[in-house]
């Protein structure tokens, strides 16, 4: 994980007896599978591979509201920053060529448009919470060689925003590595590898991700750098809280007709001892969602 300290059937049958037979053979047949953590895993690391390959055309307008909260974790009335980008998803296909044989990884590209609704201006510097230029897209631990660093398991069945869904648990194995902390002026970015658990709906027909969630596993300590020439500066900070939730809706384009399950809102929450703004709540919020053509040739 990475953060800045500042996703009726009715059945009718002539004979009762023989039509109750055949859905208990079915189910009975059909069970295991329903429940099969790994053959659901290959679904979901085939499917995110075939989005990232879509995703590519396709551009949006991303909203992003940074609030600071107070102890009770509602807003403490000071300045909400807000920002909106242009995006899209870049995924190099033909880098599955590579020496490694892995499948490339996908990344979010952002043009910022307006920072608290006007144009950004010349020398304006980016926030410690501001979206990076260039960053990872969350999808990318499902990729069949990322899902080998993390323990899946079934969690149930039941319905997400009013669609029916499967639903999954799983939790990073720990690693050796230790915490990462780079700091840059008075923003410090924190990497916790091997720390962090979740939850994820699937659409039970498509394998498409729904809804995924992250918390951490625990509380964690983590030693600043300190900044040359200011005493005041604490030298740890505690992160006592960093969740995220992320929902995907359907999308339909016209001409030609298609339909995609696209990212539609994040919630993220993160809550650090010691830190300039301890408190802060974000929210990004996708829409205007459109095709386009990334490359073109002239035929003689």
């Amino acid at each position: 994980m990475h953060f800045r300290c500042y996703p009726d059937a009715v059945i009718r049958a002539v004979c009762a007896v023989i039509a109750a037979s055949a859905v208990a053979v079915a189910a009975a047949a059909q069970g295991p599978a329903v429940r099969d953590v790994r053959e659901w895993m290959t679904r979901v690391g085939e499917r995110v591979e075939e989005y990232y390959a879509r995703a590519q055309s396709i551009m949006c307008e991303e909203i992003v509201r940074i609030e600071p909260l107070g102890p009770d974790l509602l807003s403490n009335g000071d300045h909400v920053r807000e920002l909106i980008y242009e995006l899209r998803v870049a995924w190099d296909a033909a880098a599955t060529a590579g020496t490694d044989g892995k499948p490339p990884e996908a990344t979010v590209l952002r043009q910022l448009l307006t920072v608290d609704g006007r144009p950004p201006r010349p020398g304006d510097e980016p926030g410690c919470f501001d979206r990076k230029p260039v960053s990872t897209e969350p999808l990318g631990m499902l990729l069949r060689h990322r899902q080998q660093d993390y323990i899946f398991t079934w969690k149930g069945q039941g319905r997400e925003n009013g669609r029916a869904s499967v639903t999954l648990e799983y939790k990073a194995i720990p690693k050796k590595e230790p915490i990462e902390v780079v700091r840059t002026g008075d923003c410090s970015e924190i990497n916790l590898p091997g720390r962090t658990r979740g939850r994820l709906w699937l659409d039970p027909v498509t394998a498409d991700v729904l809804r995924l969630d992250e918390d951490l596993t625990g509380q964690f300590d983590v030693r600043i750098p300190p900044v040359p020439g200011r005493r005041s500066s604490a030298s740890t900070m505690t992160i006592e809280r960093a969740t995220s939730s992320i929902s995907y809706r359907q999308v339909t384009f016209h001409d030609p007709e298609e339909t995609l399950t696209l990212p539609s809102s994040i919630v993220s929450l993160q809550v650090i001892r010691n830190s300039g703004v301890p408190r802060v709540r974000m929210s990004q919020k996708f829409s205007k969602y459109r095709r386009f053509i990334t490359d073109a040739r002239i035929l003689q």
